[in-house]
């Protein structure tokens, strides 16, 4: 078998047409890359990480992989201030050229206003997609670094890692008889809008002209620029890393706060950490309250931050305790975890604004909003107990749907409703499937129905247990809607 040679410092070739462009070539290059400077970092040389990033950002293949992020993503429609998107494939390819560090001067952000779960709106910052380009270039530089000095237990916007993580290491931590039975969850108040730039510029390993140029680029609102000085804003490419990087150490920080045994027994403290919520075990409620919380306090003012109030408590396990939309609590000495009572409210909230919006609209339409969503939320909250949740937001949205149908159709009967309601969804293309269209569910998780149709458009429906999400597959035939009487 014959080796791959790869040039040992940036590609000089360049591509003229987009589409050409070996993907696989450059996302193998610049990975390279990091697995080099990851290795540095393992090493402790400082020097040839640096080095390295240099070579990194400088790279074309780097460039072209940075430009792609930032026009593939959700937010590739989203313009900054500048009203400037890239679309067409000759946008892209000239793109490239404007990513350069000399002359480099970022473009005030365009804030916009998010709502938050309490009422609150939160603020979100949206660059210029050149700098979300530049930013998507850094990153690459500055991710291999993050990831290999980042906490063990540290889950939130880090690679291959995810809130299920997160949760079973909750599971781990706190299932067993003789596990810590109290907990202090701690939330940072505005993490993102209140860190320090002077602690950034000093201790994040990045080019410093660069982060400062980001940090100080301002916010553009109602027309009116607006200074910025503290915090990463929330809206860019780079700034859940920088995050990250600023949170980093306070696991280490706890537990050196107190490891010594007292009266013989461990003082169980384990941290886990989701972005800027987490969560600190330990054996007894003051070692909580004495040594972990200003231990945590003292991490956090150092780097400009503060804890809210409103949301750390202390609390035993056997009362439970809500974290990343799970309600944590041990029944009995059993520990389980469940979806938590205000994730549950929320999303059957947001079902029912659905099916509001849609109340004049086809009914293909309707369901396929309500798939997206209710796939994703049991996609979410499939790994945990669960069963009896599911079938409470089964039947609370069956009810909702019922009235839906019974505004629609107003001069009908009942029976009509379930014998004739007739819809048109994307059905399998499966050849089995067309031969034989007896039953199709095109529902989700917990919308999970069986259709039965005949050639005469009749229709005789069924109800369905609930099956998992990768039974549903895009479809393309007619298909019935029935519901449980």
């Amino acid at each position: 078998m014959t080796a791959v040679l790869w040039p040992a410092g940036a590609p000089t070739g360049k591509y003229t047409v987009w589409a050409s462009i070996n993907w696989r070539a450059v996302s193998m290059f610049v990975k390279r890359l990091q697995m080099r400077i990851a290795k540095a970092v393992k090493e402790k040389r400082y020097g040839r990480v640096k080095a390295l990033q240099w070579l990194l950002t400088k790279s074309y293949y780097a460039k072209l992989l940075a430009i792609k992020r930032v026009t593939s993503n959700k937010g590739k429609r989203t313009a900054g201030v500048d009203k400037v998107i890239w679309t067409t494939a000759k946008q892209k390819t000239e793109a490239v050229r404007t990513l350069n560090r000399k002359g480099y001067r970022p473009q005030p952000l365009r804030r916009i206003y998010i709502p938050k779960k309490n009422g609150k709106k939160r603020p979100l910052s949206i660059p210029t997609m050149t700098d979300r380009a530049m930013q998507a270039l850094y990153k690459f530089a500055l991710e291999p670094v993050a990831e290999t000095l980042a906490d063990p237990n540290s889950y939130g916007f880090r690679l291959y890692r995810r809130c299920a993580d997160a949760i079973a290491q909750c599971f781990n931590t706190l299932a067993k008889s003789y596990s810590p039975v109290w907990v202090l969850e701690a939330d940072i108040k505005a993490c993102f809008d209140e860190i320090s730039h002077p602690w950034m510029l000093d201790h994040i390993p990045m080019d410093k002209e660069v982060l400062e140029k980001w940090l100080k680029s301002g916010f553009m609102e109602k027309g009116q620029l607006f200074p910025t000085g503290k915090g990463t804003p929330q809206g860019g490419i780079a700034s859940p890393t920088l995050a990250n990087m600023v949170l980093d150490g306070l696991e280490v920080t706890v537990k050196a706060s107190h490891s010594t045994r007292i009266q013989g027994v461990r003082p169980k403290i384990n941290v886990i950490r989701y972005a800027d919520d987490f969560i600190i075990t330990a054996h007894s409620k003051e070692l909580l309250e004495n040594v972990v919380k200003p231990a945590v306090i003292r991490f956090l003012e150092e780097r400009g931050l503060s804890l809210s109030e409103e949301k750390t408590k202390i609390t035993r396990i056997d009362h439970g305790f809500n974290f990343l939309g799970q309600n944590v609590r041990k029944y009995n000495g059993k520990l389980l975890i469940k979806p938590s009572r205000d994730n549950v409210k929320s999303f059957l909230q947001n079902i029912r604004e659905t099916i509001h919006k849609h109340r004049g609209s086809e009914t293909v339409a309707l369901i396929h909003d309500l798939n997206a969503k209710v796939r994703g939320w049991a996609n979410y909250h499939r790994h945990v107990v669960s069963s009896r949740i599911f079938n409470y937001v089964d039947d609370q949205i069956r009810i909702d749907l019922w009235r839906w149908m019974r505004r629609r159709h107003r001069n009908k009967n009942t029976g009509w409703l379930y014998q004739c309601l007739i819809i048109s969804v994307k059905a399998d293309e499966d050849a089995t499937a067309l031969a034989h269209p007896n039953v199709i569910n095109v529902a989700s998780t917990i919308l999970s129905f069986s259709f039965t149709f005949k050639n005469n458009l009749s229709a005789s429906p069924q109800f369905n247990e609930p099956v998992s999400p990768m039974a549903f597959a895009p479809s393309n035939s007619p298909a019935f809607l029935g519901f449980k009487k």
